[in-house]
């Protein structure tokens, strides 16, 4: 029987053969364990001749073993640890992307969306602790200073009511978002689509090294790995399943950030969308997905996302109210009343009766409460509507 440090290294030799994702290499590993699965792909029996080419085309520069052995030796060094699906640490969640099939997917990034095998993970929090209450926040690189101020304020929101913010560290919306859960000194991960030592956008470098001090950078590719273009979509795919709900906060009509709420909606996740300027090409793929899926929510701050992501029935976010007035809660008669009082001059209550369409003593009695209210003043036996600046100073005393 393999020992639990085979295991280990045959799962980074599997992921470093084959991108991660790959569903042949994932039934393999489930059906018959990550050593065996192993020692079937370096013999060339691979089930499926695309998953054949692409061991053979990685064997030629070295052996997966002594890669993956070089691989964790490296991310000691670094400080990093390898978490596999047999530690307390892993997050179960993620195993829901066996449920993920996206419909019509034609590029193989869209269709190979199995479950990780390993995260390479840097920083101190327990992986599976840290992204149980979690709340992905996800969006443009090319973000407008509407969708920046947006984002921060969510992930600030979220890390002050003691919620992880997960991102992708990337310009823009992530940023933003990381940003703000750090500045209220709360707890944010990134999830990459390179190594954990190697940030990516370098321009984000002090970035990762805040987030890896108080949060978690996780990865599925070992340290070294190349943030290539299709990595990122295999990411999304993660932060879609590891997290409670995502939030898109800004996207263009063919943003990668969208692809993130497609792969929530397929694992059947919360997923929620922050609407912006009808005009902002930055807007235009947030509204499709609201119009395109109706299980996607609109979302406009931290009480609505917690509303979705939250415990049933407790995190329920206020109603959405304007400012009370002292009119608001007057019976239709009164209401009646108040509507026909001349505001420059003065009328009795025979004339207002008149216009109100209402009995003279049920005039009497509406405008006694009026009065008292401060909405109407009496003056030489007339009744005249309150002066505007009267019923400010009303109206503050009530608040």
């Amino acid at each position: 029987m393999s020992t639990v440090e085979e295991r280990r290294l045959a799962r980074v030799a599997l992921t470093w053969l084959s991108e991660p994702g790959t569903w042949s290499v994932w039934r393999l590993v489930e059906r018959l364990g990550p050593v065996a699965a192993l020692d079937l792909l370096v013999t060339g029996e691979a089930p499926d001749d695309r998953l054949r080419a692409a061991v053979a085309a990685r064997m030629a520069s070295g052996d997966p073993r002594a890669v993956a052995a070089e691989a964790l030796d490296r991310a000691e060094r670094l400080g990093a640890r390898v978490v596999t699906p047999e530690d307390e640490e892993w997050p179960v969640r993620v195993g829901d992307l066996r449920l993920l099939a996206l419909s019509g997917a034609q590029r193989r990034v869209d269709q190979e969306t199995a479950p990780p095998l390993v995260f390479w993970v840097r920083g101190q929090w327990p992986l599976a602790e840290i992204l149980d209450r979690s709340v992905s926040v996800v969006g443009a690189r090319a973000a407008t200073g509407y969708g920046t101020h947006v984002a921060t304020g969510l992930g600030y929101g979220l890390a002050e009511r003691e919620w992880t913010v997960v991102s992708g560290g990337a310009f823009g919306i992530d940023a933003a978002a990381h940003r703000g859960a750090l500045n209220a000194g709360g707890v944010t991960v990134a999830v990459l689509a390179c190594g954990v030592d190697r940030p990516y956008p370098m321009g984000n470098t002090a970035l990762f090294d805040r987030i890896a001090e108080t949060g978690l950078l996780v990865s599925e590719w070992p340290p070294g790995a190349e943030p290539l273009r299709p990595r990122f979509l295999i990411r999304n795919r993660v932060i879609a399943a590891a997290t409670a709900g995502s939030v898109l906060v800004e996207a263009s009509a063919r943003s990668g950030a969208t692809q993130t709420l497609h792969r929530a909606l397929a694992v059947r996740r919360p997923a929620m969308v922050v609407p912006g300027p009808v005009t902002s090409a930055m807007s235009v793929g947030a509204h499709e997905l609201l119009r395109e899926f109706p299980a996607a929510r609109l979302v406009t701050g931290v009480p609505q996302v917690l509303e979705e992501v939250g415990r049933i029935g407790a995190d329920l976010a206020p109603a959405v109210r304007g400012p009370e007035r002292p009119h608001d809660h007057l019976d239709d008669e009164a209401a009646a009343v108040l509507e026909v009082v001349p505001r420059r001059r003065l009328a009795g209550p025979d004339a207002l009766a008149a216009r109100a369409g209402v009995e003279v003593r049920v005039v009497l009695r509406k405008l006694s409460l009026l009065e008292q209210l401060g909405l109407v003043v009496r003056r030489d036996g007339g009744y005249a509507l309150a002066p505007p600046a009267k019923l400010a100073a009303r109206g503050r005393h009530e608040t």
